[in-house]
């Protein structure tokens, strides 16, 4: 009322010297728009330069580790041609060498038997011919309508979010009850079943998959507040999706280069198997000839499935890249109403290009973080005793922690900027340092409920296609398992599609931290939406006043 006592929220807003405003850090300003600012000979180098996304041309980044790459993978291959021409093409016909005296050496037979297969493994080949016709097609039939399957889900999320989220709910619950009585009726009906599993053991497990039933039921409920802000943020995300389908055509032609890249490397371990020679080895005062593969064979064998391994997890942070640079071109788009031409291609170009290195770094990072947790999960298994192993699995888990979350947000921050990894990293952590925003809410609580709406929808076609497959074929009690196969393979083309939809979540909420960060409003409807965000509480107070100007 009284505009002569109390400040103006819009000069506020843009001015990062008020004490009140807690959002524009001194590292980052934010010059007033209607102001130019100056340019210095000499750049304060203590600042960071205003945080945006780099349309220009980008310099290459982390480029060590692109080398180191390369030549991981040169290494890979070419000791992998090595293996194929240096094979023993008598590996496989141990049994016709037997041990010389006269020679000391292993020698071949001059007759050897060819042993015939016996008539019944031809019998028992035709018999499973049915079952392998049924399970292909079924395959097939369920890896072409998971395509339809993903565009009707996504439809769904952005123009029926709140209805699919709440129909959702119940089945999270139903579904499991379902599965877990039908089983123990199924298994105490059938006898072999039975004689497998006594009574006590089945009811011992279906009272567990009650108690675990009654902690989703606990999670729903303790999260029930946050089921309406969830509901907006996924309509959001899949209204981003929905505007750059393009990446639906991108990231499966990337999923399937992978796995072509990774033939020839499954071809070299196969022949790398068949690298050594047929030696004699005594047992007993006996000789006999055994396979003895030359010591570089298992060198070779861990070098190859590090670098699958390494190329996996690159792989997915070059998909993360191209999302969180495809969705950023769109928030930050001039014309809010239309998609930006050329986003996926240029985003593929960046990431293949200038931050190729950057990729290539934090998928290494990704994948000594997975190799290092196997190894302190075997660690576990076995048993170690003593304080001094817990202490190092606990300092080894808490590192591990620390590298994921570090982790989370910076490919993200990496595609908008250019930047470098470590840069990326730093500037991420201050951004939503200065931001006072809480990204575990938009990581657990989504993801959950697009894993279990995937859960609902998957099962529901499981149960479909097994009372399909028992009216149309003769497979009996091994349609169960033929509709488990379909239920297992649209779950992971339906996980892929939320998989990238949590992308999406993530590159959104940076987007609406740089927006917060610079004081503008790229996309009104996001900032409606995720001013609700929970915020850090000893600066609950300071940020009202901020969001009231937004």
């Amino acid at each position: 009322m009284g505009s002569s006592e109390e400040p103006d929220r819009t000069s506020l807003l843009h001015d990062s010297s008020s004490p009140t405003h807690p959002l524009l850090s001194k590292s980052y300003p934010s010059p007033s728009i209607s102001e130019p600012q100056p340019e210095s000979s000499e750049p304060d180098q203590t600042q960071f330069l205003q945080i945006s996304y780099n349309y220009g041309p980008r310099p290459f980044k982390d480029l060590p580790f692109l080398i180191l790459f390369l030549v991981v993978v040169l290494c890979t291959f070419g000791f992998g041609i090595f293996a194929v021409v240096n094979r023993n093409p008598n590996s496989s016909s141990v049994s016709s060498y037997s041990y010389d005296s006269s020679s000391t050496s292993c020698v071949k037979n001059s007759t050897a038997s060819l042993k015939q297969q016996p008539i019944s493994d031809y019998l028992k080949l035709s018999s499973s011919s049915h079952f392998l016709k049924d399970l292909i097609w079924t395959l097939v039939v369920t890896l072409i309508l998971s395509i339809p399957f993903s565009w009707l889900l996504l439809l769904s999320l952005k123009n029926y979010t709140k209805q699919v989220v709440y129909a959702s709910l119940p089945f999270f619950v139903v579904m499991p009850i379902f599965f877990d009585v039908y089983w123990f009726v199924a298994c105490t009906v059938s006898s072999s079943c039975s004689e497998a599993f006594p009574l006590v053991y089945r009811i011992l497990l279906l009272v567990f998959v009650f108690l675990f039933i009654g902690v989703i039921v606990w999670i729903i409920v303790a999260n029930w507040h946050r089921i309406e802000l969830t509901v907006d943020i996924i309509g959001i995300a899949s209204h981003s999706l929905s505007r750059n389908l393009g990446l639906f055509v991108v990231l499966p032609c990337l999923t399937f280069s992978l796995v072509i890249y990774y033939a020839p490397i499954v071809v070299f371990l196969v022949f790398a198997r068949l690298n050594g020679k047929i030696v004699p080895r005594e047992s007993s005062g006996e000789y006999y000839c055994v396979w003895k593969q030359d010591s570089w064979v298992p060198a070779y064998y861990t070098l190859a499935i590090l670098t699958m391994l390494w190329s996996a997890t690159a792989m997915v942070e070059l998909q993360v890249y191209v999302i969180s640079g495809t969705i950023a071109q769109w928030y930050f788009a001039k014309d809010h109403d239309s998609t930006p031409k050329r986003s996926i291609r240029s985003s593929l170009r960046n990431a293949l290009g200038p931050s190729s290195g950057t990729v290539c770094l934090s998928g290494l990072l990704i994948c000594a973080v997975h190799v290092v947790r196997a190894a302190v999960d075997s660690a576990r298994q076995e048993e170690l005793q003593g304080i001094v192993n817990l202490m190092l699995r606990c300092c080894v888990n808490a590192l591990l922690t620390a590298i994921d979350f570090l982790n989370k947000f910076t490919i993200n921050f990496a595609a908008i900027t250019g930047e470098a990894y470590c840069t990326s990293a730093r500037m991420t952590y201050e951004l939503l340092k200065r931001n006072l925003l809480s990204a575990v809410f938009v990581e657990t609580v989504s993801s959950r409920i697009l894993g279990g709406i995937v859960f609902v929808f998957s099962a529901i076609y499981a149960i479909v296609a097994c009372a399909i497959l028992k009216a149309v074929s003769n497979l009996g009690a091994d349609a169960y398992f033929v509709a488990a196969l379909a239920w297992v393979l649209l779950i992971l083309v339906l996980g892929f599609f939320v998989h990238v939809l949590d992308n999406v979540i993530d590159t959104v909420y940076v987007c609406y931290a740089i927006d917060r960060d610079r004081g503008e409003v790229c996309k009104q409807e996001v900032h409606e939406v995720y001013v609700n965000l929970p915020i850090r509480r000893n600066h609950r107070s300071s940020l009202a006043n901020r969001t009231v100007g937004v």
